[in-house]
């Protein structure tokens, strides 16, 4: 071999491992598996349907772990189910645990609803327990474990009901698409991680580079949010430095297909079936057109992006005109990662990867302190004020930051006061109060302020048929969503779940004004179980209905209840770690079938 040969061997060698080398650092979401997956979800319908749930060895992205699956499979297989029907599904359990499935969002009997402890005994290992229950619903849903924390470990899959009339939504073609976070480090570690150190997993933080180059806070904002001890990076509990985002159970570089004739009106159906990750959705050079919500349908509303909350649903509508290949984007709202698929003409097709957009910072507003909209003489801070006279609890912040002559400390204090929710009992479980909380059903979610295009907000839904009931509510309820971020401690008006001894009680059929205030800076997508609601948004008599509603930092929801459903229903935080940590309640609806009222 003459030395030119062996130089040129050498070079190309080095140049194929400079190659590989670079490609390991490129983003799961940026690279791709050209050849595609097309393969649907497996299906199970009809009068009598078996699932198992058990142990399976699993593959993200070309890396095997262990899930918790369904039928054998991340998501489980897809229960197709018809309006009218009985059905009867028989679930058994192969865990060395005890087992459960919700099936989320469906009207059925409380005892077929599937949370241990509350609605039946949970499945035994080796044990089979059969659910019966008239299916008087269509739309898309999905279902899940209520056992500890085997969501988070693949335990979950959708359902779609098909109405028993014509569809009122035309679409030539439908795919299923299920969002989800998975990671390879076990659940219960996750969770003694975030009750050890607070933003354990978030790497976004600013930096000085980040103030250098203005994307960062300014070093006066800087200082005000350290006075307060709070961290405005701090979005998600549980990020992309430990999550691989999946669609339809597969990551980034598996590219699973969703396949289309150009023309034709293809129907997605959106499930957030992650155990913490808020996703936002968009189709590059596609306009989508939301018909349903939590297997609601709802006016058709154009939009070029949803937020999706953990565990809402939203259809939408697309209709490609041209012979080419689109990507499907499920960006997690901390911008720390995203899910990806493909929508194509053929297998194999594939689009531009939008890189990542810059990670939103959390605001006053998300403190519930709209200082933008604030009458800083009507909230004086001085010794007359209620706020000044209110101590801060030992364990509270000893900021002294002025800014503006309004004393960040006094703000931080006002914070913690007990007159802004009387109900709430103050302690270590609850970091702030919300001495403004504000409606933010008309915003589009964290981080989509200023993006192009249109965003769907609640507000732009409307129901499709009138609302049911449209009494007007014969009483109200305030809940306040708390907790303290540091110690990871959550809860309903500062009580977590293991400390109530009495649920929330309601009257059957009575009509229910119920108002959710969020004292944190986090996200809590809150979901009865049993029941619909009314949002107070869009047209009386025309309120969309959702079971699942996500109230925004510093926000607040207020939404109209008919309890119509007898029994005791759980009513909780979506985030599965939020839930496990305390903010979870019953709801008891009385009387009983056969009692006297």
């Amino acid at each position: 071999m003459t030395d030119f040969v062996r130089r040129r061997l050498l070079r190309h060698a080095g140049l194929l491992g400079a190659g590989m080398a670079m490609s390991s650092l490129i983003p799961a979401w940026a690279r791709s598996n050209t050849a595609g997956l097309t393969r649907p979800p497996p299906t199970v319908s009809g009068d009598d349907i078996r699932l198992r749930v058990g142990h399976s060895m699993w593959s993200v992205d070309g890396r095997r772990g262990h899930a918790v699956t369904v039928n054998g499979t991340v998501p489980g297989p897809l229960v197709r189910l018809k309006a009218g029907q009985i059905a009867r599904i028989a679930v058994t359990n192969d865990l060395e645990e005890d087992t459960s499935i919700h099936w989320h969002g469906l009207i059925l009997p409380s005892q077929m609803d599937g949370v241990p402890g509350l609605s039946f005994p949970g499945i035994k290992p080796g044990e089979t327990f059969q659910y019966d229950f008239p299916v008087r619903q269509a739309g898309t849903y999905w279902y899940h474990s209520h056992s500890g924390l085997q969501e988070q470990e693949g335990h979950y899959g959708p359902i779609v009901i098909d109405p028993a009339g014509p569809d009122p939504v035309a679409y030539d073609r439908d795919h299923v698409v299920v969002l989800s976070d998975f990671s390879f480090m076990h659940p219960h570690q996750i969770m003694r991680k975030l009750k050890q150190q607070p933003g354990v997993f978030n790497y976004q933080k600013q930096t000085i580079g980040g103030l250098i180059a203005g994307r960062d806070q300014g070093l006066k904002d800087r200082v005000e949010w350290a006075g307060m001890r709070m961290d405005p990076t701090d979005v998600s509990d549980v990020t992309g430095s430990l999550y691989t985002y999946l669609i339809n159970g597969h990551g980034p570089e598996d590219n699973w297909t969703a396949l289309f004739q150009p023309g034709e009106r293809v129907r997605l159906r959106f499930i957030n079936a992650a155990a913490m990750t808020i996703f936002n959705v968009r189709i590059p050079g596609l306009t989508m057109t939301v018909v349903q919500a939590d297997g609601q349908n709802v006016k058709p509303v154009p939009v070029d992006e949803f937020q999706i909350s953990v565990a809402e649903t939203f259809d939408v509508i697309v209709q490609p005109t041209e012979d080419r290949a689109f990507t499907l984007v499920a960006e997690a709202v901390d911008r720390s990662g995203m899910g990806r698929a493909t929508l194509a003409p053929r297998p194999g097709m594939v689009a531009a990867v939008p890189a990542l957009r810059e990670r939103p910072l959390g605001t006053m507003k998300d403190m519930g302190m709209d200082m933008a909209g604030m009458d800083h003489g009507a909230m004086d801070m001085g010794a007359d004020s209620a706020m000044a006279e209110a101590p801060p609890p030992e364990w509270a912040a000893d900021a002294e930051v002025e800014t503006g002559g309004t004393s960040m400390a006094g703000m931080s204090m006002g914070m913690r006061d007990p007159a802004n929710a009387p109900q709430v009992r103050m302690g270590p479980g609850v970091q702030t109060i919300s001495p403004m909380p504000v409606d933010r059903t008309g915003e589009p979610g964290q981080g989509l302020d200023h993006v192009e295009g249109r965003v769907l907000v609640y507000r732009d839904l409307e129901a499709l048929e009138p609302n049911p009931d449209t009494r007007t509510p014969s009483r109200s309820l305030e809940l306040h969503l708390t907790g303290n971020m540091e110690r990871f401690m959550w809860s309903f008006d500062g009580e977590k779940f293991s400390e109530i001894t009495a649920p929330i009680p309601f009257r059957r059929d009575e009509r229910v004004r119920v108002t959710l205030v969020n004292d944190s800076m986090m996200s809590h997508p809150i979901h009865i179980h049993g029941h619909f609601f009314e949002l107070l948004t869009g047209p009386p008599g025309r309120h969309p209905r959702k079971h699942t509603v996500n109230v925004a930092p510093g926000g607040k929801v207020t939404f109209d209840l008919t309890a119509d459903a007898p029994g005791d229903w759980a009513f909780h935080c979506h985030m599965l770690y939020h839930m496990h940590a305390g903010m979870f309640r019953v709801v008891t609806v009385r009387p009983l079938d056969g009692e006297v009222g």
